[in-house]
């Protein structure tokens, strides 16, 4: 029958609409994808040329390292290169792959020892080397990690090729859930014009560890939400006849500690109270019981 082979061509794939669609592709071909790996045969084409376009149908954003973990086993890291949004369909699209015998699958970059990073882009070398940082300290914002890095190499006409870098180099030495997490703001400067006394990179891991527990040590009076503690209830109606309810945590405001953000978050949910006078009814009650209780454990 390969005359109908000819004449109609190969059958397509299934298309790639949910996580389940790419997971049953991927178990499909994994013992030839694994052999591709392990033998490093024309991997680039035979893996890579394969995977992008898959990826691609489920969502943009997505980016893909791989490598042997051990001799037995083969690893696929997916990344959302830095792109903080894509970070929760990564961590979702690793949740949902099936345990194979030879596979090994990652979310997000994770850390490396130094030793082992060599970034080379546009000439420049990432290393710990070449790479220097110091500590910029805001009193409004006492928690906050904010450096900057020195490149002995930079200048002016460089700068992009040295910050694209630099967040490379950062993903693989802090891995890239913690880079994103941890560093609040990051700025770059010429060895020159730096402010103060540069720390070698490779000290950076320390630093932070000891900047956050010096900022709970300093700011030892954390509070979190606790069903023993008090709320009044103020209520009032619109013009419409509406309702307005709200809860305020009376111990709250009588605290005697500094707040360690000088924001807070706000939560909107909608829902159809129109049958009961603008209430929620039992079934939405439960539910919003379950999202506090959700948020509670975070």
């Amino acid at each position: 029958m390969k005359f109908l082979h000819k004449i109609f061509g190969q059958r397509k794939d299934e298309p790639i609409n949910t996580y389940s669609d790419f997971w049953d592709w991927f178990v499909k071909n994994e013992k030839a994808f694994f052999t591709i790996v392990k033998e490093q045969s024309n991997i680039e084409n035979k893996f890579f040329d394969k995977l992008t376009p898959k990826l691609n149908e489920l969502k943009d954003g997505y980016f893909f390292l791989t490598g042997m973990y051990n001799d037995k086993t083969a690893e696929l890291i997916i990344t959302p290169d830095g792109n903080v949004k894509n970070v929760v369909f990564v961590e979702e699209l690793i949740e949902s792959a099936p345990k194979l015998d030879h596979w090994r699958f990652t979310s997000l970059k994770p850390a490396l020892d130094i030793k082992d990073i060599g970034i080379s882009m546009a000439g420049l070398k990432f290393n710990e080397e070449k790479l220097s940082f110091y500590a910029n300290e805001n009193p409004d914002y006492p928690d906050e990690i904010d450096i900057t890095i020195v490149h002995a190499d930079f200048n002016h006409e460089n700068r992009s090729e040295i910050i694209n870098g630099t967040y490379l180099f950062l993903d693989n030495y802090l891995g890239e859930l913690n880079f994103i997490e941890i560093i609040d703001n990051l700025d770059f400067q010429e060895k020159k014009d730096a402010e103060k006394e540069l720390i070698p990179i490779g000290k950076l891991k320390d630093f932070i560890t000891w900047r956050q527990k010096e900022f709970v040590e300093k700011y030892d009076g954390i509070r979190t939400n606790s069903d023993a503690e008090s709320c009044s209830i103020i209520k009032a109606t619109f013009e419409s006849g509406r309702k307005l309810i709200a809860a305020i945590n009376t111990d709250l405001i009588k605290w005697d500690r500094k707040a360690s953000h000088p924001w807070i978050l706000s939560i909107e949910i909608k829902y159809n109270g129109e049958s009961n006078n603008g209430m929620p009814d039992d079934s939405t009650f439960k539910r919003l019981n379950v999202l506090e209780d959700e948020l509670l454990a975070e």
